[in-house]
């Protein structure tokens, strides 16, 4: 009885719409690309952007990517890189019903995640404090390009929605680390976890590609 109670257990996770577990964990994860696919064309709007407007003014984005800094920049990079294996190791943790130790990396992640935007914002400060600001608020006198304020719009949009998506992806892990320590995924349903990863790594792809085309332009 009591092993039928367990099995009882790890199988109240399937939803009666779908026919089994496998037809729920593929459609789980096809719908989870198809999200993906959608952040993707959505970045994609302010990646294309980027390459017209430093197409039409080649000098200035050189210009201006010298006022980001390029330290703090690959920092955040390694930070996220991190974030990316702690996050997988967390996955994988969970399918070998290692519940304790996925805990454990899933909150290094929360924790890399928040390094990554405590950096954001001191560089964020560094910025507003010279008048670099997006639009019409832009007052900073160190450059004398006519359109310097537009580098520095797209580079506030840009980094500006991956810093959400950072914080989306916190609450996201915070919120599998409660399930986790519910019980309510394991080696016999990680689906959500797994989910979750995906987001976050896209999140951090995301910012491999914002790195060079903003801070290290020649």
């Amino acid at each position: 009885m009591a092993n039928q109670s367990v099995a009882t257990e790890k199988k109240s996770h399937l939803q009666h719409h779908f026919v089994d577990e496998d037809q729920q964990f593929e459609s789980s994860k096809m719908g989870m690309w198809i999200f993906l696919v959608t952040e993707v064309l959505m970045f994609g709007g302010l990646f294309v952007a980027y390459i017209i407007y430093r197409a039409w003014h080649p000098d200035l984005f050189y210009e201006a990517a010298q006022e980001l800094d390029v330290a703090l920049g690959a920092t955040n990079t390694v930070v996220l890189i991190a974030s990316s294996l702690t996050i997988a190791l967390a996955i994988r943790a969970v399918q070998l019903d290692k519940i304790k130790a996925a805990i454990n990396y899933m909150a290094a992640t929360i924790l890399l995640a928040g390094t990554f935007m405590v950096i954001k914002y001191f560089e964020y400060m560094d910025k507003f404090g010279k008048g670099i600001y997006p639009g019409e608020s832009y007052t900073y006198d160190g450059l004398e390009h006519e359109m310097a304020a537009n580098f520095f719009s797209i580079y506030y949009m840009m980094t500006g929605l991956h810093g959400i998506h950072v914080v989306i992806g916190m609450v996201l892990i915070g919120w599998m680390i409660i399930k986790a320590k519910k019980g309510l995924v394991h080696s016999g349903y990680y689906t959500p976890v797994e989910n979750t990863g995906l987001f976050w790594h896209l999140v951090d792809i995301i910012w491999i590609f914002l790195f060079p085309l903003l801070y290290l332009i020649d």
